[in-house]
């Protein structure tokens, strides 16, 4: 494939049933335009077997339209009618049973190398700050051999620094927050790990997705879409999470960008109130993709 993108193809690969999904519950006093992301971007489209997608509101169902952005995301189109719609995503997808990869050999391009398209993940961004991060990045990391090291080094550091906290984030609160507080949540641990890699001129990427707990322990709290982060080093992108620090079994890409401004799930054009939000990514066998309310599914998710 081209762009450095991944080959999502698996012949000869061990496999993995996987049911993910979502539920949205949104409300509004008028009609209501918002753009949705929930469905798995395009370089994953080839890991979903089976899909069903059902919007409905207090009286009849609702339409939607779908169209691909220019990051190659899934965007669904939708009106949200005044009183309560719902919007519910099921899927069974076929993952890869390994780790996300590691190749600590993976060497960093000079910017001049650097295809046209991957050049804009090298600039600042709206929460990712990297110009104001660069006299940081490079007393902390600049002695590290450039490439995978220099990159795991900082991810090791923002993960190492940062506290995990529910509601500690907001619409508005950028790397620099992060570094100033030392709290977040999963998108703040990706936003901090972004600027800085950037300002050492590593191309990063912002990423979000469903992320299974295939192989770690549980942690007891509501399953969420989780972010993490691209990085270009010998000519393709790799998977690096600052949030968990460690590779994982079973990541579907929804959305990439160059930081949550670009894959908000939810983009609304006037006032909509999320009532309740529920995301499942879990093992699955035969038929149970189909099953909106099977255990584990129950109470809402935390936006993060």
């Amino acid at each position: 494939m081209g762009n450095g993108e991944t080959d999502t193809s698996q012949a000869t690969r061990p496999l993995t049933d996987l049911d993910i999904g979502c539920s949205f519950a949104l409300r509004a006093s008028v009609a209501t335009h918002a753009v949705m992301l929930f469905e798995p971007h395009g370089t994953a489209r080839a890991l979903i077997a089976d899909s069903r997608l059902e919007t409905f509101g207090d009286a009849a169902q609702v339409p939607s339209e779908a169209y691909v952005d220019s990051f190659g995301n899934a965007c669904r189109r939708i009106t949200v009618a005044p009183g309560q719609t719902t919007v519910r995503y099921l899927a069974r997808a076929n993952v890869v049973d390994v780790p996300d990869e590691v190749v600590e050999q993976a060497e960093l391009a000079s910017p001049i190398d650097l295809p046209d398209e991957v050049l804009q993940f090298l600039v600042p961004s709206r929460y990712c700050e990297s110009d104001q991060v660069a006299e940081l990045a490079w007393s902390t990391f600049g002695s590290i051999d450039p490439g995978w090291k220099r990159v795991q080094s900082v991810c090791d550091w923002v993960h190492d620094r940062t506290v995990f906290r529910y509601g500690s984030s907001s619409p508005g609160y950028s790397a620099l927050g992060v570094l100033e507080s030392g709290v977040g949540v999963c998108r703040d641990f990706t936003h901090l790990a972004i600027a800085l890699c950037r300002a050492l001129n590593v191309p990063t990427r912002y990423v979000f997705g469903y992320l299974p707990d295939i192989g770690v322990p549980d942690p007891g709290t509501p399953m969420d879409f989780c972010a993490w982060m691209e990085v270009f080093l010998d000519g393709r992108w790799f998977t690096f999470d600052p949030r968990n620090n460690q590779r994982r079994i079973g990541r579907v890409v929804i959305g990439r960008g160059r930081d949550a401004a670009d894959v908000a799930m939810v983009t609304s054009f006037g006032q909509i109130d999320m009532v309740a939000m529920t995301v499942w990514a879990e093992l699955g066998s035969g038929d149970s993709w189909k099953d909106a309310t099977a255990p584990g599914r129950h109470g809402p998710g935390l936006v993060n």
